[in-house]
């Protein structure tokens, strides 16, 4: 015997049917783990940066914005859309359309800063000698402000008829739809993905090969200016280690949006079941829940002030000034 279809509200005769889920308790557990872990972990991280002096740096001010951009998606994204897998908003039309025009900010917001992180670890590898000029703390705060403008514009324009009219492509009560036509899908695309991933990844393949050279020059240069040379390949291995960690930012960044971009092309030739939809989503999500996995394992200042946290250590007068580097 089929069992009963439920109503998002039964009291009402044009109410959405909810959606069936197998395993609904433990998929929405898991899911509700992933949004809180992704709320503490960018908290830690924004706290972190803020906080401590010794973090106000430009390359840590992008990474700040882009742990910002986490915790909003962690915030906000994640538990709208655990709402609507279950096919039931119980937020009303004004709330879905409020939804859909912050939801692609902090994406869209992830994604330049990518690109602004990519560029900063450009300059510092490829142009040491004029980094801290063409590098400065307002520029780069300059930067991320643009940065977020343009997402906040982009989304707007987006979802500007859902805007004016709040509820236009829902087909019953209790459902939130965004419907983008192909003209829009296919600027959404090249501005929020392959735009910015195409100088993503030009940009780490000119830092590789110049880190490549870079290393055979030393090696060539061994027994020259041997103190000099260790103060300058002590400073290189630093810039390295953070363009290294950064590039598994930034693979990791590709990994996550990557299925979802290609599910996107793939929905405009109706070539995929819309049923994958979610969990493309939700890979694009878990992304903001990485990110600070991979400071905690690769930066030691992040794992020494999340101890500083966690202990209450912050709460001390002159805090913001520990040695936390």
């Amino acid at each position: 015997m089929a069992p009963e279809e439920e109503f998002c509200f039964p009291n009402v005769n044009t109410s959405c049917r909810k959606t069936r889920l197998d395993h609904s308790e433990l998929i929405y557990s898991v899911l509700s783990c992933i949004s809180l872990l992704t709320v503490f972990l960018n908290l830690l991280v924004i706290i972190s940066i803020s906080h401590f002096r010794q973090l106000h740096t430009t390359t840590n001010i992008l990474l700040l914005s882009l742990a910002v951009a986490d915790f909003l998606v962690g915030l906000m994204q994640m538990p709208a859309e655990m709402l609507l897998l279950q096919g039931c908003w119980i937020l009303g039309e004004i709330m879905c359309a409020f939804m859909y025009f912050l939801g692609p900010i902090p994406i869209c917001a992830s994604t330049g800063n990518m690109v602004l992180i990519s560029v900063d670890r450009y300059i510092a590898i490829c142009d040491p000698m004029f980094y801290s000029t063409k590098v400065t703390l307002r520029r780069v705060q300059f930067c991320i402000c643009v940065c977020w403008i343009f997402s906040a514009v982009h989304s707007s324009w987006i979802i500007r008829d859902l805007l004016k009219q709040p509820g236009r492509y829902n087909s019953c009560y209790g459902e939130c739809v965004m419907v983008i036509n192909y003209i829009e899908g296919a600027v959404d695309l090249c501005v929020s993905f392959f735009a910015p991933i195409l100088v993503v990844v030009v940009l780490y393949v000119r830092i590789f090969v110049v880190a490549v050279s870079q290393a055979r020059a030393m090696r060539s240069h061994v027994a020259a200016a041997a103190q000099q040379r260790s103060k300058t390949k002590t400073a290189k291995k630093s810039e390295m280690k953070a363009a290294r960690t950064l590039g598994v930012v930034v693979v990791v960044f590709l990994l996550c949006f990557c299925p979802y971009y290609s599910f996107t092309v793939a929905a405009e030739n109706n070539s995929i079941a819309a049923s994958t939809a979610a969990s493309q989503i939700w890979l694009m999500y878990i992304n903001s829940c990485l990110n600070p996995l991979i400071y905690a394992f690769f930066y030691p200042w992040f794992r020494k002030s999340i101890k500083q946290i966690v202990t209450f250590q912050i709460l001390k007068p002159d805090s913001s000034d520990t040695n936390i580097l």
